[in-house]
């Protein structure tokens, strides 16, 4: 991890930022304006403590709706599939909370992965929704 200490921090936040981590997904701007005003750790992990809460937010809303929807088999399956990405969730992105990445590993690398990850599934479950309204389930 002596290559990440090389980096000045607010490259390394503009890094974050700017690439993501291991997600396709990019912060969202209430994420965006937090850091900007934001110098140190504990704000860093609060603004990414609630990105991933407003992502998850979605997540649960979108899950509410599709899953009130299905009947049968699919909402059997659905929801096996469900508890097998939350337990996915659960243990995903952890190597960035370990330590070997540092404080900025854990209070902004993170929740960035973790925000991303979530807002992918939100994404699959509105696909499923799609599919559904065009004449699926």
């Amino acid at each position: 991890m002596k290559t990440l200490k090389r980096f000045s921090m607010g490259s390394f936040v503009l890094m974050v930022l700017s690439m993501g981590t291991m997600t396709t997904a990019s912060a969202d701007e209430t994420y965006k304006k937090c850091i900007d005003k934001s110098s140190d750790n504990a704000s860093w992990a609060q603004c990414g403590g609630q990105w991933m809460q407003r992502e998850d937010d979605k997540l649960n809303s979108t899950w509410k709706t599709l899953f009130a929807k299905v009947n049968g088999q699919t909402k059997t399956d659905l929801l096996a599939e469900q508890r097998l990405w939350v337990s996915f969730k659960e243990k995903a992105c952890k190597f960035y909370a370990n330590g070997d990445w540092g404080r900025e590993g854990q209070v902004l690398s993170y929740p960035s992965c973790q925000a991303g990850l979530i807002a992918s599934r939100t994404k699959d479950l509105q696909d499923y929704l799609k599919d559904m309204n065009q004449g699926g389930n």
